[in-house]
């Protein structure tokens, strides 16, 4: 039976959910699991809510915990990586100072400055458990769960021949959201789905064998659904189709929706879901404070699931992480969408950037479909994504500030209200107060030259 490693075990939601759904497969039984984190009392608690979960299942699955990262990797059939390099310190920095150049973010940890120094932090790292698993375990598969997902997916293919998919639940929401806005049971609905992640378009959606468009498109004019998501609403309503992140993700994407504090308030106002507070209804800094306020309950949450006599009944989720270990396990075929490198996948977009496409999974693995081109209404705007996606990538690469720097002047967001020197000084700024992350990155100020 295979090894699973979790790296980022102490992420406790995304351990929990994925140990649960590798628990629902009995073809699974007896795979041995090892959770590996650096900090050592999350790791602690996490371990014994697993061994609880496997024991409640009088299940055969072993459980094991390290913070030695390459013997969590030695033997490893499968790793899953779900990392949050220097917490929510650095994530507060990640919006703070870019909110002093008037960048509002309302997450920041895909594109922009938050996603971009994300993306050096992580990779600092992900690059190390690479090259460990090309020592320890070469035929390894990496499931990428760790954002700025197609930086990191996009970097790895670049500098590992160790394999990996990205792995996202966005297709997997999105596609439930839209047919219960137009009312129909979810397995009468299909897809195909393709673009990059976090800016992957809804190509075609069918109710039983017909367009749902149309309708999609009348349900739109109720205010009630349109206020679910109004981001995403109002790019389908001018480009055509819909996106997979929810709007206040999709905000931070495009250059029209948060360039001051005015045009915030207006998306504030157009919010009317309940749903989207998590990300406080776009505000600036809106996941960050949610992500502060579940961290105070992280020990007490925990304390509670140990402290209750069996653990909550398991639901298999939407993850493909499970999926994909069943279906390599069993050769029992599956489709998903992940994240791989695009290799004339998607022909208007860039060989070799990371693309999120459906892919067929079976004992042979990860197989891509080839979607051809996207449409060319939302060709341009996907596009200034991945420009943004390689200079960071190169930053990285090379260890070079001014990449990075120039990254953030193609920004769609960042140049909407920064001048080329307020990036310059921006960058520097994010680079001096992270320093303790990105000891790769000595020099001097952005733009001195």
């Amino acid at each position: 039976m295979p090894k699973i490693t979790f790296i980022g075990a102490g992420s406790a939601v995304f351990t929990r959910n994925l140990l649960g759904d590798i628990l629902t497969y009995p073809e699974l039984d007896g795979s041995r699991i090892c959770l590996m984190d650096v900090d050592e009392g999350r790791l602690g608690m996490v371990e014994k809510l697993a061994k609880k979960m496997v024991a409640a299942q009088k299940s055969s699955i072993t459980i094991e915990s390290t913070t030695d990262r390459r013997a969590a990797l030695s033997g490893a059939n499968y790793v899953i990586v779900t990392i949050q390099v220097g917490g929510l310190d650095a994530y507060a920095m990640d919006i703070e100072i870019p909110r002093k150049y008037g960048v509002e973010q309302c997450v920041g940890d895909t594109l922009g400055p938050g996603g971009v120094f994300r993306g050096l932090r992580h990779l600092a790292v992900i690059s190390e458990v690479a090259r460990d698993l090309e020592d320890v375990s070469p035929d390894a598969l990496i499931l990428q769960y760790t954002n700025p997902m197609a930086m990191i997916c996009w970097s790895l293919s670049q500098t590992s021949n160790i394999r990996a998919v990205g792995l996202c639940h966005s297709v997997q929401g999105t596609s439930r959201q839209l047919a219960r806005y137009i009312g129909a049971p979810y397995e009468e609905v299909a897809y195909w789905v393709a673009g990059i992640n976090h800016v992957a378009w809804f190509l075609r959606f069918e109710w039983n064998g017909q367009d749902a468009y149309p309708l999609l498109r009348e349900k739109m004019q109720d205010a009630a659904i349109h206020g679910g998501e109004p981001v995403r609403f109002e790019l389908m309503r001018h480009f055509g189709y819909f996106v997979t992140e929810s709007s206040g993700h999709a905000s931070e994407y495009y250059p029209y929706f948060r360039r001051n504090q005015a045009e915030i308030d207006v998306l504030v106002e157009t919010f009317t879901e309940p749903g989207n507070a998590w990300f406080d209804n776009g505000r600036t800094g809106g996941y960050l404070r949610h992500c502060l306020e579940v961290a105070d309950d992280y020990y007490p949450d925990l304390q509670r699931q140990l402290a209750e006599d069996k653990p909550s009944p398991l639901k298999r989720s939407d993850e493909y992480g499970g999926q994909i270990m069943h279906s390599i396990e069993t050769d029992t075929a599956r489709r998903i969408n992940g994240n791989v490198p695009n290799g004339g996948l998607i022909t208007n977009l860039p060989d070799g950037c990371c693309v999120e496409v459906p892919c067929l999974v079976d004992k042979t693995g990860i197989n891509p479909c080839r979607v051809g081109a996207l449409p060319v209404s939302v060709t341009g705007v996907t596009r200034r994504n991945v420009d943004v996606q390689e200079i960071a990538v190169l930053g990285h690469i090379h260890r070079d500030r001014e990449l990075v720097a120039q990254a953030l002047k193609l920004d769609p967001l960042t140049s909407a209200v920064c001048t080329l020197d307020e990036v310059d000084r921006m960058t520097t700024e994010l680079f001096e107060a992270q320093a303790r992350w990105l000891p790769q990155f000595s020099g001097s100020a952005v733009g001195a030259r």
